[in-house]
């Protein structure tokens, strides 16, 4: 096959798939009904407080799995609504934001500056359409730059990496992931050292099982959706719940909502707002590209770069950022925005998951099997066909489809969603609790996954006490399997060579620059201290 016939089929993929219902003699296949309902489901998380795409993610995925199996035609429809629900959460978390100063995630923070003071000007109907546009474009413009650049990476990386370059590479990212997210490279290592920790659990190529302090519940490992969801979301609900307790008793302040006449977004509005969306959306493309960084850095980046440009240009009748000026909506929203296509490119071409959504979509791909992201997806066969690479061009696909959903009935909803901000916590997180349990129990079909992602959750819940950030425990969990197994087989193609990390000249200088990440951040730490 041509690489034009591997797009065509994976977008035949998608719009030919398993049929759910026809209308008026045209076939409707499950994958586009699972986008679309996905990204309906993202934009009402997204606009609750307390709630975010990855907590939908990892409530869906377990029950998605048991509805659609194990098979190879789950895959798209499974992904294709984790991928809406990622689309849809990207522009719903503006709603509390902007209407009542409620940053549902820590990235949305920087929006409450002036989405909320436009708001108390009567203009909260033209801040949420500020918001959305600027969400979509800085999207847009990352997918386009996920589709362009992941086929490229992987070849790269298949054609003059081999497995000693593949391991160190995979400890260069590890290492990187440790020393970027978190409040310090110190807890950033002891984060992804558990998760390592947790990984070899019982499992390996010995034959008895290993670290499990004899105990038989131990001796298969740890179920990966029990650690990966008792750590992020059961620890977060447990976290809130806390935070909650503590706050019960605070006067809690109520947001009356008066529109002023002039609402449209115009076209003049547009052209001012471009050169803003247009800044952030390369910011934050190319920190979503960086794996582990996150939104909350390109949405603080794309704020500050963007204030530095208006204040330097500010009429004298114009508010200044942080009064209610709507370039400052349009900095951070696409900045934050355009992280989310942008962290797929290591996901797709190296295997590595750069932020929260991208774990749960390697999960579904590990869950379900026929789809293993890295660079062999992008392995391009003319005598014969790969299915992996359908796949991924059908993943690309259900990712255009979600922006042209985005674009055109996006913005509906998404100004409709303010009555999700009502919904008590003390309501909100219980329910989380008990679907994500039973989500576990429907995967697993076994009450110890139960109590597993429990104890996940109180050691979740631990390190968020502590300052500690669960994400590289995560990304450690799910890269712990692959960096032994790149290993073994390095260790075994080098003849036994002990030393073959630093065997060649690449897989050496992987391995020095993950010793210089790690040392570079705790003395710019130091010296910030």
């Amino acid at each position: 096959m041509t690489p034009l016939e591997y797009v065509w089929s994976g977008v035949l993929a998608v719009f030919q798939g398993p049929e759910l219902f026809s209308v008026l003699g045209v076939s409707i296949s499950v994958t586009l009904v699972m986008i679309f309902c996905g990204f309906l489901l993202g934009i009402a998380v997204g606009a609750t407080p307390g709630l975010a795409g990855p907590i939908a993610m990892a409530i869906s995925l377990p029950i998605l799995i048991s509805v659609f199996g194990f098979t190879p035609d789950a895959l798209l429809p499974v992904m294709g609504f984790l991928i809406g629900i990622m689309k849809g959460a990207t522009i719903g978390g503006a709603v509390p934001a902007i209407l009542f100063n409620t940053p549902g995630t820590p990235d949305a923070y920087m929006t409450t500056l002036d989405g909320y003071p436009m708001t108390q000007k009567g203009q909260a109907t033209k801040a949420l359409r500020v918001a959305h546009f600027s969400s979509v474009s800085g999207d847009t413009f990352s997918d386009i730059v996920l589709i362009m650049c992941a086929p490229f990476l992987a070849i790269l990386v298949e054609s003059y990496l081999d497995l000693p370059e593949k391991t160190a590479l995979l400890i260069l990212s590890l290492s990187f992931i440790a020393a970027a997210v978190g409040g310090s490279p110190a807890k950033g290592l002891v984060s992804a050292g558990l998760g390592l920790l947790v990984a070899y659990v019982g499992t390996g190529q010995d034959f008895y099982p290993r670290l499990t302090m004899g105990m038989p519940a131990f001796g298969q490992g740890f179920p990966l959706a029990a650690a990966i969801l008792g750590v992020l979301i059961v620890g977060a609900v447990f976290h809130e719940l806390a935070q909650y307790w503590r706050e019960r008793d605070a006067e809690r302040l109520e947001t009356k909502l008066v529109e002023d006449a002039s609402q449209s977004l115009s076209l003049a509005n547009i052209r001012g707002l471009m050169p803003y969306i247009a800044r952030s959306a390369v910011i934050g493309t190319a920190i979503g590209a960086l794996p582990g960084i996150g939104s909350t850095l390109a949405a603080t980046l794309g704020y500050t770069v963007g204030k530095q440009r208006y204040d330097k240009r500010r009429k004298e009748d114009e508010p200044a950022f942080g009064e209610g000026a709507p370039q400052g909506v349009a900095a951070t929203e696409a900045a934050n925005s355009s992280v989310s296509g942008a962290n797929l490119i290591p996901v797709l071409s190296l295997g590595i998951p750069g932020n929260t959504a991208a774990v749960f979509l390697i999960l579904a791909a590990e869950s379900i099997g026929g789809f293993n992201p890295g660079p062999s997806v992008f392995k391009f066969d003319a005598e014969r066909v790969n299915p992996e690479l359908v796949i991924a061009f059908g993943l690309f696909t259900a990712m255009i489809l979600a922006n042209i959903m985005n674009w055109t009935i996006g913005g509906l909803f998404m100004r409709s969603m303010g009555i999700m901000t009502r919904v008590p916590k003390q309501i909100l997180l219980p329910i989380v609790l008990m679907l994500t349990l039973t989500a576990i129990y429907v995967q697993e079909t076994d009450m110890a996954a139960v109590w597993f992602t429990l104890g996940f959750g109180l050691l979740g819940y631990g390190m968020r006490v502590l300052a500690i950030s669960p994400l590289p425990f995560v990304i450690a969990f799910i890269l712990g399997g692959k960096i032994e197994d790149s290993a073994r087989q390095a260790f075994a193609a080098t003849g036994g060579d002990p030393f073959f990390l630093v065997s060649s000249p690449v897989a050496a200088t992987f391995m020095i620059l993950a010793v210089v990440v790690v040392f570079a951040s705790t003395g710019r730490r130091r010296l910030a201290g």
